[in-house]
């Protein structure tokens, strides 16, 4: 019996990164198609990579050819034009097409946690999620119309050790590191959900193929929530100093930075814990292992191996000067 074949539409992105690896090393074949430029994360030995430009379907359809396959994963779908594409494409020649959401697409705030996959879906505060929404809602209807072979997954914030889960990325470890405040929203305690994106790919890869999964939505997190105040500390002992922490609301940022605001009304700045007892009625082995502390080291060491990835952001710098300025205690 041949192995399952996957085709992979990203593949070496933070999340879909360790999906790629994982999906190797259990024997799938695994193809990906992507531009070639990623160096950050190279693609493991035994993938066939295919060369095309997602946003430019002819591209596709000639570096595709005539190939069926059993799972198709969208890894950077985020508009319904681009899920429109998907569907022209892969209508009649795909066994499972696997929609990577968000789950900041879930209602925010959320009126309830843990979150489940029947919480609904509304988020006025962020546009990225009610696009994410607005995809659903086609392969949805393209599921109970059609018979489109769609399964939905909601990553929350999954992270790898290239990627500091604080706004302004390693501006804020920089400015730990040199002794000066960081900005957290709210108070603080509000609870939060990492996951580590290998322990994210061992309950993702098990659902390629999967004939329990067609017309579905899951979510793959961590068990794990820590507060903003816990990852802000988590990260700066990585870096070996002490976090001084200045609490700022979250809607004042929001009026300092519209950007930052809405990423932290539309997702961060509530309390997102999630049930996962779903895809583990799927995937009975899901059990995440990776501690944000873990974590943490993994990325600070990850940013010390090479003085070019310490990139500090000046504009967010100064922006946490002034709010530092104005909501420092004593």
């Amino acid at each position: 019996m041949s192995a399952p074949k996957v085709l992979f539409i990203g593949g070496s992105g933070v999340i879909s990164s360790a999906s790629t690896r994982l999906a190797v090393e259990r024997g799938l074949d695994v193809h990906v198609l992507n531009r070639g430029e990623s160096t950050t994360r190279p693609l493991p030995e035994g993938v066939t990579v295919l060369r095309g430009d997602v946003r430019d379907p002819a591209s596709v359809r000639a570096a595709l050819g005539d190939a069926q396959y059993d799972s198709v994963v969208d890894w950077v779908a985020f508009t319904p034009e681009h899920v429109r594409t998907d569907l022209e494409l892969f209508t009649g020649r795909v066994g499972q097409y696997v929609f990577i959401s968000s789950a900041s697409a879930y209602q925010t705030p959320p009126s309830r946690v843990p979150v489940v996959e029947s919480t609904p879906l509304r988020n006025p505060h962020w546009a990225y999620s009610r696009n994410k929404i607005a995809c659903e809602d086609l392969l949805v209807e393209a599921y109970r119309h059609d018979g489109f072979p769609v399964t939905i997954v909601r990553p929350s914030h999954t992270y790898d050790r290239t990627l500091v889960p604080l706004d302004g990325g390693w501006t804020a470890v920089e400015r730990m590191r040199q002794g000066r405040e960081v900005v957290v929203h709210g108070d603080g305690t509000s609870l939060w959900t990492l996951t580590h994106h290998a322990d994210f790919a061992t309950g993702f890869v098990p659902l390629l193929g999967h004939p329990r999964t067609l017309g579905e939505a899951f979510h793959i997190t961590s068990d794990d929530a820590l507060t903003w105040d816990q990852i802000t500390r988590a990260l700066a002992s990585a870096a070996g100093v002490e976090a001084r922490i200045v609490h700022v609301p979250s809607d004042v940022i929001a009026a300092e930075d519209p950007g930052w605001g809405a990423g932290l009304l539309g997702d961060k700045a509530h309390s997102m814990v999630f049930d996962n007892s779903k895809v583990r009625r799927v995937v009975p082995s899901f059990r995440p292992t990776i501690t944000f502390e873990q974590g943490a080291r993994e990325i600070v060491d990850w940013f010390d191996a090479d003085p070019a990835r310490k990139v500090v952001d000046t504009r967010m710098d100064a922006l946490m000067d002034r709010l530092v300025e104005r909501f420092r205690v004593g």
